[in-house]
């Protein structure tokens, strides 16, 4: 008690001139405020300053602004109130327009898929959502979830929903301006996207990492075709495009760069608890491939982020990379 005491009276010894000069330099602030105009300040702060020397305290995010809308999801994941997957769908609708291509490079179940489905579709006929697995159960999946869920109100009906469950891509493509291609399910890899779509034509190019919920989970994303996708979706993304990944990368894992050990792993799978260990040991690698790619962006063409809750190792991580 001895030493907390003399602790607390050195403070305040040190305190006293210090809280003297912090007085001085507010007194100075706000006379200084009270002499400036209001426009010129509001260039300076994200919070403008009234004349009085307060800061304001209204939402000045202009309602054409991309963020505009976003702060009430975002403040509910920040408190643990929203999942990794709703802030990315709603980041997804402040940046895709009606009309437009977009690629669910991890289709699983498919309600990424839908999700993408009802913000392009729209009475132009234009829109068109690339869904592609190298599973066929999971496009099945997505096919039936498409076809229970979707309605008039939602796709206009002068789409049509197209289905490819052929090894081949290169289907032939009905006639007529009302056989339109809303939806294509295509079993290949992610990794050969821009086979499929042309360059610089993308508005959203969406991961959801890891394995099929309720498959198999053996069969899961790889780092090499991760980042061999993600070189792709980087060259067929338009500018003011955005790359959407969604994944749990265990923070706790160690890290192992020899692939070759994964499926030697993979072939002695037995107990499910061996094929977890191997999922996480893939998933770590994984993470550190999404972490490079994205480091190694131009700052000049490129806004990388990253939502991640610290004290939770299995909770999703969300990575947006957006085009400038």
């Amino acid at each position: 008690m001895l030493s907390l005491r003399l602790c607390c009276s050195h403070s305040l010894v040190i305190s006293k001139p210090f809280i003297g000069f912090v007085e001085k330099l507010s007194l100075s602030s706000r006379r200084n405020v009270s002499q400036s105009s209001t426009r010129n300040l509001c260039f300076c702060a994200k919070r403008p300053i009234e004349p009085n020397g307060l800061p304001s305290s209204q939402n000045h995010t202009p309602h054409d602004s991309p963020l505009s809308g976003m702060e009430e999801v975002l403040g509910s994941y920040v408190f643990g109130k929203k999942k990794a997957t709703e802030v990315a769908h709603l980041v997804w609708k402040h940046v895709v327009q009606k009309g437009d291509t977009v690629i669910d490079a991890t289709c699983g179940n498919g309600y990424d898929t839908l999700a993408m489905v009802k913000m392009v579709a729209d009475e132009s006929a234009r829109g068109c959502v690339y869904a592609m697995d190298i599973q066929n159960d999971a496009l099945e999946n997505a096919s039936t979830l498409l076809e229970e869920s979707l309605n008039p109100n939602e796709v206009p009906l002068s789409h049509n929903i197209f289905y490819s469950l052929e090894k081949s891509i290169s289907l032939p493509v009905p006639e007529g301006d009302d056989n339109k291609e809303l939806v294509k399910l295509l079993p290949m890899c992610h990794s050969k996207m821009d086979e499929v779509v042309p360059e610089a034509s993308v508005r959203l190019v969406a991961f959801n990492l890891g394995y099929l919920p309720g498959g198999d989970k053996t069969i899961i994303t790889k780092p090499e075709t991760t980042l061999l996708a993600l070189e792709a979706a980087k060259g067929i993304l338009m500018p003011g495009g955005l790359i959407s990944l969604v994944a749990i990368f265990p923070s706790f894992s160690p890290p192992i760069r020899d692939f070759g050990a994964y499926e030697l792993l993979r072939i002695l799978m037995v107990e499910s608890a061996l094929i977890d260990i191997y999922w996480v040991l893939l998933s770590r690698a994984e993470s550190e491939t999404v972490h490079t790619f994205a480091s190694k962006l131009p700052i000049n063409n490129w806004v990388c982020c990253k939502f991640q809750m610290l004290n939770r190792p299995w909770a999703p991580i969300l990575v947006l990379l957006f085009k400038r």
